[in-house]
């Protein structure tokens, strides 16, 4: 795609050059990212973060990632606290924030929402979450962690082994992460969840129809057999008709040490897009991994800063200066 000036809604956008320029740019702006050095690549620039669905992770991390790059946030979160409460539409709301700012970041909970307010605004757009549908730069931010963790570089992604586990159905981050790996060859998908929750019929036929093998199982010990990295979802509870209707499935799919170690190979990675439910009989990843050094939730949503970062500075257009503005003596190495 071409990222100067363009929305970015859907992994369905990128191709595998793509996600090597915004890899490439982002390890640029590792140290930035980590504290280490500063850069005000985008001062005088200003983000609006429009986050109508509760956010706490994704948010900041938008907000953080723009801020490391010398620009202003502005934060909008709920409905009750915007003009959609008076009536206004998504139209009229993107028309108005996008003469007022330099990029949008916008998470809704309805399907299609994000893309009225692309069609609408008159800057960039990036969808941080639209509904049950996508959610690109958790995909992104997802493989990059991938890259780091199985130390492989894009073309040796080519036959990786991966179960994605739990809410496949309702789950954004799961579906966007399976199209983004459908842009290699032989993969082999474990999709694990009960026949409720699995993923959507179309997107495993796409996998297919790209030449990947797809397993389907309910049962989390033949899904997580020879894998090289689990990627764990929590039940979608705000998108099923009610709590009771959620309830029947939480604590199906909890991995703990036990399991681990009696299903999983030793080097498997565990990762998971947050919030998990850390109640402890519905715990995705169980407490008890925390100090697991396979586990990386947490490597994970750090990595989310530099991809979000180097996304900010492609489609604004100042990738190309990132070197020179790390060399500006200005803008020593920082102290933490």
């Amino acid at each position: 795609m071409q990222f100067l000036g363009s929305h970015l809604l859907s992994t369905e956008q990128l191709t595998l050059g793509d996600i090597d320029t915004v890899f490439q740019t982002a390890r640029l702006l590792e140290p930035v990212a980590r504290g280490e050095k500063v850069t005000r690549l985008l001062e005088g620039a200003v983000l609006a973060n429009l986050f109508f669905e509760p956010s706490t992770r994704t948010r900041i991390s938008f907000g953080s990632a723009f801020s490391r790059l010398g620009g202003r946030v502005l934060d909008t979160t709920g409905f009750e606290f915007s003009s959609f409460a008076k009536g206004e539409s998504i139209y009229d709301t993107s028309r108005v924030i996008s003469g007022y700012v330099d990029v949008m970041v916008v998470r809704h909970p309805r399907l299609g929402a994000v893309k009225e307010f692309a069609e609408a605004s008159g800057v960039p757009v990036i969808n941080g979450g639209d509904g049950p549908g996508e959610h690109p730069t958790q995909a992104l931010l997802d493989l990059y962690t991938l890259h780091k963790e199985l130390g492989r570089e894009l073309h040796q992604f080519d036959g990786i082994r991966i179960a994605l586990v739990g809410d496949l159905k309702y789950g954004r981050a799961v579906k966007s992460l399976a199209r983004l790996l459908s842009l290699f060859k032989g993969i082999t998908f474990h999709l694990v969840a009960p026949d409720e929750l699995q993923m959507p019929s179309a997107l495993v036929q796409h996998l297919q129809a790209c030449g990947h093998q797809v397993l389907q199982t309910s049962d989390l010990a033949t899904g997580l057999h020879g894998v090289q990295a689990v990627y764990s979802t929590r039940i979608q509870e705000e998108r099923f008709p009610s709590p009771e209707d959620a309830d029947r499935f939480r604590g199906s799919y909890s991995i703990n040490r036990a399991v681990f170690e009696q299903h999983c190979q030793p080097g498997t990675v565990l990762m998971h897009p947050l919030p998990r439910d850390n109640r402890s009989e519905h715990c995705e990843l169980n407490n008890d991994l925390n100090s697991h050094p396979q586990l990386a939730i947490f490597r994970q949503t750090d990595n989310g800063i530099p991809v979000r970062m180097a996304l900010f500075a492609l489609v604004m257009g100042v990738q190309d200066q990132i070197t020179a503005s790390l060399q500006d003596p200005r803008w020593a190495l920082r102290r933490r």
